[in-house]
């Protein structure tokens, strides 16, 4: 059989495979000579290899999963919501994905004996903005109740759920706890990113002193591979049962990691810097702000306390059980070169503000304005 490795089995299938990293993990198994299977509410933006095929399904309704993983060998279970902006708000949907999807892929695979289900799971299910040097995977899960976000927990809930289902001979499981992603085509942060530093949203920094990892999506990809070999009989299992930090595994601040993109852009970071605290406070305002209005408005936050958290307090792992177990090597160390040449021929080299940026901001002012009002006006003596 044609392909990096030697498994006896050829149906690969991706959840979430139209979204960003799934596709990329399903494109480079296809390469590998894999019959690969995408699986998602949306469709992929990039073309399919040959021997790729999609499935559209919500991850959310059990009967479509059930038909989806039908015929698989291998699952990668990467389909989940709420991640950032005001997608972390919306809690009802972010339950119903990430803790029933992940429950429907469980018992599909039980269902249609799939032997191998790798999750794809998130720092946040230790970290809730504590301070976390090199930390590794003997680390107690955080308090559900401790997490700032919705997100985070139904993460954590999920994670749990998809180690406890691992069983010898019979569905082998695994978590991967992922950094942050990036690379070229990446749909999510760096795009908020820039266009926040647009838009002239960036006023202050916070958080220069602290470290987070960063993950590029070549490693992702790498990561999700070794560790679907290693739940095989071949390998002796070794990765069932266990979770892994992924990461570039080179520690950087947030703001120093996007600096070349955004100084090649042509945008100067601020010199102004302020405490996280304040900015997490701020956060807070702006979800209020987000649960009241958002259902005539839906803006988008410029940031959430999660994300607060996540780009101004210390928090970065070890990989050496990774790299120890699956053989996982980064082969991409906090590299955004790539990155900035495709945003520059994407034209969003420095120039005047658009209309439509000023027109975005003074709408959440106005909005801010008459919320602040409202609020005021129920304080006591406030007239």
């Amino acid at each position: 059989m044609s392909g990096s490795t030697s498994e006896p089995d050829s149906v690969h299938l991706v959840t979430g495979g139209g979204g960003y990293p799934g596709f990329n993990l399903g494109k480079k198994l296809a390469q590998n000579g894999k019959k690969v299977i995408l699986v998602d509410i949306i469709k992929p933006r990039w073309p399919l290899e040959k021997n790729m095929s999609f499935i559209q399904c919500n991850i959310a309704q059990g009967h479509e999963v059930d038909k989806a993983l039908k015929g698989a060998d291998c699952v990668y279970h990467m389909a989940s919501y709420g991640m950032s902006g005001r997608e972390q708000l919306n809690t009802k949907v972010i339950e119903a994905v990430n803790v029933g999807g992940t429950e429907n892929v469980i018992k599909a695979c039980l269902k249609h004996k799939i032997k191998r289900l790798v999750y794809t799971s998130t720092y946040n299910v230790i970290f809730g903005g504590q301070e976390i040097c090199d930390g590794d995977e003997s680390l107690p899960y955080l308090p559900l109740n401790k997490h700032p976000d919705h997100y985070s927990r139904t993460k954590s809930i999920a994670e749990q759920k998809v180690l406890a289902a691992n069983d010898p001979g019979v569905l082998h499981t695994c978590a991967l706890r992922l950094a942050g992603v990036y690379g070229v085509g990446e749909l999510r942060h760096i795009p908020r990113t820039v266009n926040t530093v647009q838009m002239g949203a960036m006023k202050a920094l916070f958080g220069q002193d602290s470290l987070q990892d960063f993950l590029h999506v070549d490693n992702l990809v790498q990561g999700h591979i070794l560790a679907g070999q290693a739940l095989m009989e071949s390998k002796k299992c070794v990765a069932a049962g266990q979770a892994y930090f992924l990461s570039d595994g080179a520690p950087v601040n947030t703001f120093e990691f996007f600096r070349p993109l955004l100084e090649g852009l042509g945008y100067s970071l601020p010199r102004v810097s302020v405490p996280v605290s304040l900015v997490y406070a701020v956060a807070f305002i702006i979800e209020w702000i987000h649960f009241f209005v958002g259902r005539v408005y839906n803006f988008q936050p410029i940031l959430t306390r999660t994300e607060v958290y996540k780009s101004g307090v210390t928090h970065y792992f070890s990989i050496e059980k990774a790299s120890r177990d699956l053989g996982y090597q980064p082969t991409i160390q906090n590299e955004i070169s790539d990155v900035l040449e495709e945003y520059v021929q994407k034209g969003f080299k420095k120039r005047k503000r658009k209309q439509s940026a000023l027109m975005y901001y003074f709408v959440n002012l106005i909005i801010a304005v008459i919320f602040a009002s409202f609020v005021l006006s129920w304080l006591p003596g406030v007239k």
